[in-house]
């Protein structure tokens, strides 16, 4: 399971920037997929950081700085899909971040 959460979380931060990527240069556009890019990756990268734990206490501090990640990812996915032409891309971005969301609750409520 290790290695399949992070494979999704890297590719959830991928898609993000693709997503980003085929944006229209707007003011807006670049200042939201920045923080987009920053949060999606953070998701990922946190994960990874407490499966190389020091102890429980800190696995259970990164997973919880992932789960925030992949909420405020979320925030910045809505904020771009209410300013651009909805597309099912973005829509399964927040899908996804919903989800990735969903699985660290779990981890971090079963391990609690």
């Amino acid at each position: 399971m290790k290695y399949d959460l992070e494979e999704r979380t890297f590719l959830f931060a991928k898609n993000c920037r693709d997503f980003v990527r085929a944006l229209k240069s707007t003011i807006s556009n670049i200042e939201d997929g920045k923080q987009l890019v920053r949060s999606s990756g953070s998701v990922g990268a946190n994960y990874i950081e407490a499966n190389e734990k020091l102890g429980d206490k800190d696995f259970l501090f990164r997973l919880k700085i992932s789960r925030k990640e992949a909420k405020e990812s979320l925030y910045w996915l809505r904020l771009l899909k209410s300013q651009n032409s909805s597309t099912i891309k973005v829509d399964e971005l927040i899908q996804e971040s919903t989800e990735l969301r969903k699985i660290l609750s779990a981890i971090i409520n079963k391990r609690s």
